[in-house]
């Protein structure tokens, strides 16, 4: 989530609650069970580790002012790295999910160049696994392992291909607009 949070407020400065929102909006359903502290206790930890500053902006008559968080030059450069790493599998494809979106709405990345990048990787690590089966015994304890990686790599390059379905779709319509 820190790399997302990073990735959003390379794009401009927000507040806290406006990148609860965003988070939400590009989780779609599976946001909406995100805890609401969760954004703060991020953005606590991204500002002692230096990757992102904090103001008060002036609020409203009888209301405090609101922390606008920016990102600092290490912050620029981790959002950079984030978006161009390529490590698969990821625990958890919201992340990755989140990497599209928010690269897409900050105009950081394209989408599905982000997408043909994990393609090849996961392709890299199918052709690997794949020699990896073919010098196992097919009834071996190894083998069976190393067919169940093949197949978790086979449905995650379909997963892809969805992905680039959509954003090439998005593409197209906002290039149509």
């Amino acid at each position: 989530m820190q790399d997302a949070v990073l990735a959003i407020l390379a794009k401009e400065p927000a507040h806290g609650y406006h990148l609860r929102a965003r988070l939400r909006w590009a989780l779609g359903p599976l946001g909406e069970s995100m805890n609401a502290g969760q954004v703060y206790v991020t953005l606590a930890r991204l500002e002692r580790a230096g990757l992102v500053v904090c103001e008060r902006a002036d609020g409203l008559p009888n209301r405090p002012g609101r922390k606008v968080y920016a990102l600092t030059p290490a912050g620029q450069q981790r959002v950079a790295a984030w978006l161009a790493e390529v490590n698969w599998p990821k625990p958890d494809l919201a992340e990755f999910h989140l990497k599209l979106a928010v690269a897409a709405a900050g105009g950081l990345a394209d989408p599905v160049e982000l997408v043909a990048a994990q393609r090849r990787e996961l392709l890299r690590r199918l052709r690997d696994v794949q020699r990896a089966v073919l010098a196992e015994p097919d009834d071996s304890t190894p083998g069976l392992l190393l067919q169940g990686v093949a197949l978790r790599l086979q449905a995650d390059l379909r997963w892809l291909e969805a992905c680039e379905r959509v954003w090439s779709r998005a593409e197209n319509e906002s290039e149509d607009a």
